[in-house]
């Protein structure tokens, strides 16, 4: 959902980390530069749970399970994509799942450590909330 008069943006988002080594997924959408977790604006009336689903299953090919997934909090961040608008997103944890393929909009998906210096090609979301967010819980 976008607030224009507040210039927000919300969506929901989800970790996946690789069922193998724990890279966690990012994903960068058609027509645009930077990587970012999976997810988006929830559709009217929808929950950030719900939008959360019905993302993953849209973008990347593969069901969630709605009671595994966890909170890891909401964050808010300049948007990525749309100078001027802030992002909010409330973000979720998940167990890694199999099959994971980019749909829809994705045109390319990049598995990435936490732990490496990730440049300029990634959300300031991702970069500076969601990642410090992961190590202080452990996740």
């Amino acid at each position: 959902m976008i607030d224009h008069e507040n210039r927000i943006i919300r969506v929901s988002a989800v970790v996946l980390r690789h069922p193998d080594d724990g890279r966690i997924l990012t994903v960068r959408k058609r027509g645009t530069a930077k990587f970012m977790q999976p997810g988006g604006k929830p559709e009217p009336g929808e929950s950030a749970v719900d939008a959360a689903i019905r993302e993953i299953r849209e973008e990347l090919g593969v069901d969630l399970d709605p009671a595994r997934l966890r909170l890891l909090g909401v964050f808010s961040a300049p948007a990525a994509n749309e100078p001027g608008y802030t992002v909010e997103s409330t973000a979720f944890t998940h167990p890694p799942v199999a099959g994971v393929a980019p749909a829809a909009e994705i045109e390319e998906i990049r598995w990435v450590d936490d732990a490496d210096e990730l440049g300029d090609e990634y959300a300031p979301l991702m970069v500076t909330r969601i990642l410090p967010a992961l190590k202080a819980a452990g996740a």
